[in-house]
């Protein structure tokens, strides 16, 4: 075997137990038993023990230095391994399994807190975390560059949070501008009323799911408290969450989830258990699961053919037709959950959450003083005032699992589907058509065609340059919000 061929099977080997790691994480959120956390986390250190060992080998530096190819996917293997290799050997194997071991641990006393609606609980294993991640965030750096930075790589290789910054102040001045105008119309959208039978809300989410490409014979739905994608490839799962007074949150969390899980079970096969054979980044991922949810499934067309199905599902909904039932499904009010905010509040839940966690990393803001600063940010934000830590700051699963740089690619991902959905209307002038009747076919094979298949064969910013002929851009986005937003509050 050449070197790079040795190395290639390597990887394998390496992606293959890489996938292992993800299952049992998966496990742990929907399967596990509770009185087993404290045992999934060793297990969880010792696997990303031999996963550290293996990314910093000294044979991949060696075979890495000897390979060669002429193929544009081999290079870009070896473009992703040695990314990999030499941030895996500025890391002490130590620091690797004991984040591994406290995120594990960390993610039951999350969830307990967040019942009990006491950050006190949380707080010593958030400080144990963030410390940690301050040291990962320094090793990485080596001296250049901030440790934030650093961090961002592992989600958003290629951007930086000075580069983020400026294009969310961007962002931000059209958010708030718009939101001023919809809050201050004299416009009042509709909500559903009744009870919703939360397995029936599962059997719809599953319409809805096979409706956008989601295989279910390479994947599977389960309930989690925090929705999430897990896998790649032939095994690729999701989870979402049922609410009985609000099936939005249900059907919504399910296909977002969908844009991932489409994204991972679209890629190239050729790719499977390489460096290419998972989304290039979570900003691209975010593309997917956001233009999914929003610019599809809130579209008006798409919104039509659900409330037939809603309808036929539950009954009466307590909205008068299918437009009306369009405008609850896009009502505009300021709320605490993230996950159930609107598209013009949304990116705004994303901003605070960024500068908050650059302020924990950079050392200028104590885990102590986290609740304060998130309620004021959020009062200043939204002009509500936060009632419970439920809604504040232990709504989200991320610190809690060590995903520091996590938070910003969300607001990447609907910037990058602004893009993506400008330059596939242009391509597919019937769109509207096909999603009123509960079909998304040409609109998932144009994102798989362009995005989708070529898994981390391109960086990010490429990726979406080549699939849309310019360079990512806020103003797609806002042009969107804007013309859709206008026409429901009559602006």
């Amino acid at each position: 075997m050449t070197a790079f061929e040795e190395l290639m099977a390597f990887q394998r080997e390496t992606s293959a137990l890489s996938q292992v790691a993800g299952r049992l994480g998966w496990d742990q959120e929907t399967m596990m038993p509770s009185g087993a956390a404290a045992q999934r986390s060793e297990e969880m250190a010792a696997l990303e023990a031999v996963l550290h060992a293996r990314r910093s080998d000294e044979r991949v530096g060696d075979w890495l230095e000897t390979a060669t190819t002429e193929d544009p996917v081999g290079q870009a293997n070896l473009r992703e391994i040695r990314r990999t290799y030499e941030r895996a050997t500025k890391l002490p194997a130590k620091l690797s399994a004991e984040l591994a071991r406290e995120t594990s641990l960390a993610q039951g006393v999350w969830a307990q807190a967040r019942a009990d609606e006491d950050f006190d609980q949380f707080a010593p294993s958030l400080s144990r975390i963030l410390a940690l991640k301050q040291e990962q965030g320094a090793a990485l750096a080596d001296g250049q560059g901030s440790a934030y930075d650093a961090l961002l790589v592992d989600y958003e290789p290629g951007t930086t949070a000075e580069t983020i910054g400026a294009m969310f102040a961007e962002l931000r001045a059209g958010l708030v501008v718009l939101r001023e105008k919809v809050l201050g119309a004299d416009v009042a959208a509709p909500e559903l009323q009744g009870a919703f039978d939360e397995d029936m809300q599962m059997r719809v989410a599953e319409r809805m799911a096979v409706a956008f490409g989601y295989d279910l014979d390479r994947g599977r739905i389960d309930r989690a408290v925090h929705p999430f994608s897990s896998g790649s490839g032939t095994d690729v799962r999701i989870t979402t969450r049922t609410d009985a007074r609000d099936p939005f949150n249900c059907l919504f969390s399910t296909i977002h989830e969908v844009g991932h899980a489409t994204y991972e079970q679209g890629i190239d096969p050729q790719h499977a258990l390489t460096k290419l054979g998972r989304g290039v980044s979570m900003g691209v991922h975010e593309s997917q699961s956001r233009i999914y949810e929003n610019q599809f499934a809130r579209s008006r067309a798409f919104c039509g053919w659900l409330y037939g199905e809603m309808q036929q599902a539950f009954g009466a909904l307590g909205v008068a037709d299918a437009d009306s039932f369009y405008a609850a499904v896009n009502r505009v009010a300021p709320g605490y959950i993230r996950t159930e905010a609107d598209e013009v509040h949304y990116n705004l839940h994303i901003m605070m959450r960024f500068d908050l966690e650059q302020a924990l990393v950079s050392g200028d803001l104590a885990v102590g003083d986290l609740p304060g600063a998130w309620n004021d940010r959020f009062a200043a934000d939204f002009g509500v005032v936060v009632d419970k830590p439920s809604n504040g700051v232990l709504q989200d699963i991320h610190w809690s699992v060590g995903l520091f740089g996590y938070f910003p690619t969300y607001t990447l991902g609907n910037v990058y589907a602004g893009c993506l959905h400008q330059a596939l209307r242009a391509d597919l002038p019937d769109l509207d058509a096909e999603l009123a009747a509960g079909q998304t076919g040409s609109a998932t094979a144009w994102l798989r065609e362009r995005v989708q298949r070529h898994g981390g064969l391109y960086e990010p910013i490429d990726l979406i340059t080549r699939a849309t002929g310019d360079a990512p851009s806020v103003q797609p986005l806002l042009q969107y919000l804007d013309q859709k937003f206008s026409a429901l509050y009559r602006l």
